[in-house]
């Protein structure tokens, strides 16, 4: 598997081409079907690629959108990821409402969430978009997380998240190896240490999540590139 990694001056700008890949890369999977799936993640840092691709004239008509993990609180909640892409993306570029495969993680049972979610999935989604934390988690797998290492599902519910909300529900590192293709969009200098380690150190998966995907695309800019050099025992 070919390795690409594309460096922008500014986190717009990465995320602005982050934009027009999903989209390229969206018109070729309906080039020979009927429907492309796609996988999005929260955070602020896909915000601006969320409002870019709104712009656009893109036809989401025949796109189903999933998400890669979610916060158990209510849809409204402002750390919801659902919530987000609903004001940034869905609502403004029109994707119809029963294309949209949201997690409903603030439902009490969060083994029954998982496995309903994991049976809507695709065998393969065409397209995963993903970012990385500061600690080197992407999704809702943490450092040291047992959803680092599971290897037979594809989405689990997560207890004990380092950051608030403790509770998730993620996909797992089968589906990112299953995918067509993932994105991985990095921006920012508080998170260069992490991009190095992803990408440049030795250290197994299960400590920096992130190196799930480091044979895959990553966008980048100039601040999260930013670390050139091994820490201190690195």
């Amino acid at each position: 598997m070919s390795v690409h990694r594309y460096m922008y001056p500014t986190a717009q700008q990465a995320a602005e081409h982050c934009g027009d890949a999903i989209l390229q890369l969206l018109k070729e999977s309906l080039s020979g079907e009927s429907l492309a799936t796609l996988a999005i993640s929260g955070g602020s840092t896909p915000r601006p690629m969320f409002e870019h691709m709104a712009r656009s004239r893109f036809d989401w008509s025949a796109v189903h959108l999933f998400w890669v993990d979610e916060r158990c609180v209510p849809p409204a909640d402002p750390q919801s990821n659902y919530r987000l892409a609903k004001e940034t993306l869905i609502e403004p570029a029109h994707i119809p409402s029963a294309n949209v495969k949201r997690i409903p993680a603030e439902e009490p049972d969060l083994e029954a969430v998982a496995t309903q979610y994991e049976n809507r999935l695709p065998h393969a989604l065409d397209l995963i978009v993903v970012g990385i934390g500061e600690d080197g988690h992407t999704a809702a797998i943490f450092p040291g997380s047992p959803a680092a290492s599971e290897a037979v599902r594809r989405v689990v519910p997560v207890l004990d998240s380092p950051k608030p909300p403790a509770q998730r529900v993620t996909i797992t590192p089968r589906v990112l190896r299953e995918a067509r293709e993932v994105l991985m969009l990095a921006t920012g200098e508080e998170k260069a240490e992490a991009v190095w380690r992803a990408l440049k150190s030795e250290t197994d998966p299960t400590d920096v999540p992130a190196r799930l995907v480091r044979e895959r695309e990553w966008l980048i800019d100039e601040e999260a590139s930013s670390w050139h050099t091994a820490p201190e025992g690195g």
